[in-house]
């Protein structure tokens, strides 16, 4: 059975499949990195991307300090230094899981504190979306 696109055009039912499955890894994927991360899982927040700028990407930062519960967030392989450069400033001692090309073939999950995952991926290429989740179970006050 076809579908119906946005613009009101037939979606062939392959196509439509097809689109389904690939907004379906999407959202698994923090859904995923969760589970295998061995974080808390009990309360989390989903935030996304953070803000490109900033200034505004340091006060989003500033206010999920105050959020309980496993922080988790996408970031771009060109923004992951400075992402963690900027976690060493905010939530230094706490652990940290980069997980990385989830449901594909080589998918990898890094833990450690910022400092520690800072110096990792400089050694490393830095390939596809990262999905970082901070321990923030215990909020600073």
């Amino acid at each position: 059975m076809a579908g119906r696109s946005p613009q009101g055009g037939a979606i062939p039912p392959a196509e439509g499949v097809a689109g389904a499955a690939g907004e379906a890894r999407a959202a698994l994927q923090p859904a995923a990195a969760l589970t295998a991360s061995g974080l808390p899982a009990d309360e989390f927040h989903f935030i996304g991307f953070l803000p490109h700028k900033s200034g505004q990407r340091r006060k989003k930062m500033e206010q999920l300090k105050s959020f309980a519960g496993t922080l988790v967030l996408y970031e771009s392989p060109y923004r992951i230094g400075k992402l963690l450069a900027e976690l060493i400033d905010l939530f230094p001692d706490r652990p940290v899981v980069l997980a990385r090309e989830l449901t594909k073939k080589f998918e990898e999950y890094l833990r450690g504190k910022p400092a520690e995952l800072l110096k990792i991926t400089s050694l490393r290429p830095r390939k596809g979306e990262f999905v970082v989740l901070i321990d923030n179970s215990r909020p600073a006050d």
